[in-house]
């Protein structure tokens, strides 16, 4: 689709600059107190920013899978029903006026719920329904919303659709127009606070959106959408918004704060670089950080140009926690300066659902749960991921013979139809689990939680085996007469389970008492010591195919056939045409753990 950048320019078109300027606070808001300073009064004036992140589809405490109330271990509650409880509270407390809410993306992709309304009864339909995220997020009140790279998982349209129908502009400051270089989205929104007794206060939050886009939504934004660094295009409209006037900058960046990326050196541009961003460039007072999915309450970081301290904050995903950025503001030489910024974070486990949101999306989040309890099938015996981060479990190889079923009849009639297919599939989920009887639709769905589409590469054996070689880096070297502790055998240098990969249609072990690079043994092909010539499909998701991950050699691989329909749904097509579950029809062990050459379990 082409990006019509016209509505934008005309919200813009009071700068010059293609940029959106919002008008100012009509609220009142607190007088400012003054204080004597050097014999003088000081005007001072304090202002609050809210902010939440990775939402993910997230409106009420509900978990779909287990179609009940969302519950954890450490008794966390969910959903922007709550949040909306808390920013009320923060609002009455510190005054409406004196406020900000923001949000730092991930927002329309990850439940059910954003799931049915992007693909079941879509968004875009002619008179379709608006989105629910859309709806609780206008009703809450947001001020502005950092893209986040799940906002592409859908396409443009579907996110063009949602930005129409949200009250607040999606800010995206790199995320840029390929032809034209100019941004895509609105980079920035400003607000202006009312201070009786004393001259405004002007807000600029800017948003940045993640690189990685490039990468993991490549199918959609190739050729239409470039990602150029948070550092760079920080450094670009800092000092504009300092020169409009801006007495704080706020940025909202889709960025964790490691300094750290999951794709290696396929880009030049950091993935978790709001640490860098605050260390780099002068002139921010404040950081709201999203993507990393970890709660930060307060992290102080000093920019190196200035010596000035930048505060950033990062609350915990699902709207399980708000931030809050606390500003102190002092009037001296004629202008506001920021004297002080402290940041929290309220936990949303401590109040109950916002009763307007809850009564505000009870029909769309009926028909999801009639939805996602359809029965599509029914199972021979219970399948479950407990074990299937380290030992070869069923339950994955259904993802994989599925995928293999689907590249095969895909790649019927064409060159590439007499390769062997081989799949890969990750343990997505410690908690999945199908069970004996009637299986539904979330069922199944909480095997596969990403919206992932199917990729067809071709690689070689020598390929396929370095391939397997960097997945077997999840696990924790381990000596031979030592104690295995299931909980301490994965995850090495934080590698996330859906990093792991098991590949179906060939055998071998992981000698995990082996150092990195040299851990796969036997590893075979029909029975045979795999021939490194020998050339195979992958049925790979999208996301690993386009190198998330940083796996080798699969980015750059020849693609043979890819399509839009998502993985999940390609399981549940199959177990519905199947009507009945078997593992044997589908699981094979293919790999297991050894410790020199001794089996682990």
């Amino acid at each position: 689709m082409s990006l019509n950048r016209r509505k934008f320019l005309k919200k813009s078109a009071v700068t010059g600059a293609g940029v959106a300027l919002a008008g100012a606070v009509a609220a009142p808001a607190a007088t400012a107190a003054e204080a004597k300073k050097g014999g003088k009064p000081v005007k001072r004036y304090s202002l609050t920013v809210m902010g939440t992140t990775d939402l993910h589809g997230h409106v009420f405490n509900w978990d779909y899978f287990k179609d009940a109330e969302y519950k954890d271990t450490a008794g966390n509650a969910q959903g922007l029903a709550r949040i909306s409880t808390l920013v009320n509270a923060v609002r009455k407390e510190k005054g409406r006026g004196n406020t900000l809410l923001l949000d730092a993306g991930d927002t329309i992709q990850g439940t059910p719920l954003t799931y049915y309304y992007a693909k079941v009864d879509p968004i875009t339909a002619k008179g379709g329904p608006v989105h629910p995220m859309a709806q609780a997020m206008n009703a809450i009140g947001y001020d502005a919303v950092a893209l986040g790279n799940h906002e592409f998982n859908y396409g443009i349209e579907t996110l063009r659709k949602f930005e129409e129908q949200c009250r607040f502009p999606l800010l995206g400051a790199n995320a840029l127009d390929a032809k034209t270089l100019k941004p895509a989205f609105p980079p920035y929104f400003m607000k202006t606070f009312h201070v009786k007794g004393a001259p405004p206060v002007k807000v600029a939050v800017l948003g940045l959106t993640n690189p990685g886009i490039a990468i993991w939504d490549k199918a959609y934004v190739q050729g239409k959408l470039t990602f150029p660094g948070l550092e760079e295009q920080a450094a670009k409209w800092v000092p504009k918004l300092r020169s409009m006037g801006a007495d704080v900058v706020v940025v909202s960046a889709h960025s964790g704060s490691s300094g750290t990326s999951s794709y290696g050196d396929q880009l030049p541009y950091v993935e978790n670089s709001a640490g860098l961003v605050a260390q780099q460039v002068p002139g921010i007072d404040a950081i709201l950080v999203g993507h990393a999915h970890v709660e930060i309450p307060e992290l102080k970081v000093t920019n190196t140009a200035t010596g000035k301290t930048v505060v950033l904050s990062e609350p915990l995903a699902y709207a399980e926690r708000l931030s809050l950025f606390d500003f102190e503001l002092v009037f001296e030489k004629g202008r506001w300066t920021v004297e002080s910024v402290a940041a929290s974070v309220r936990n949303s486990n401590s109040v109950v659902d916002d009763p307007k949101i809850t009564k505000l999306l009870k029909d769309e989040h009926d028909v999801v749960v009639a939805y996602v309890n359809q029965v599509v099938g029914t199972a021979t015996e219970t399948l479950t991921t407990v074990e299937a981060r380290y030992k070869d479990a069923p339950i994955i190889d259904l993802i994989t013979k599925v995928q293999e079923d689907v590249v095969k009849a895909a790649l019927v009639g064409t060159e590439y139809a007499s390769l062997p297919v081989i799949a890969q599939a990750s343990p997505f989920s410690r908690t999945s689990e199908i069970p004996a009887g009637n299986v539904t639709i979330r069922d199944l769905s909480s095997l596969y939680v990403y919206d992932n589409t199917l990729v067809a590469k071709v690689m070689t054996g020598a390929q396929v085996r370095a391939y397997l070689e960097y997945s077997a880096n999840y696990f924790v070297q381990t000596a031979a007469d030592a104690v295995i502790d299931t909980a301490k055998l994965t995850n090495a240098n934080n590698r996330p389970d859906y990093n792991y990969d098991y590949v179906s249609g060939l055998q071998y072990d992981i000698d995990i008492a082996q150092a990195e690079g040299s851990r796969i043994k036997n590893l075979t092909y029909n029975g045979a010591a795999l021939d490194d010539a020998q050339q195979f499909v992958l049925a790979v998701n999208n996301y690993r195919a386009n190198g998330g991950g940083a796996f080798p050699h699969v980015a750059s691989a020849t693609e043979v056939w890819a399509e839009s329909t998502e993985i999940r749904t390609r399981i549940a097509e199959w177990v519905t045409a199947k009507g009945s579950l078997n593992p044997a029809e589908f699981a094979s062990v293919d790999w297991k753990l050894t410790r020199d050459g001794t089996p682990v379990f």
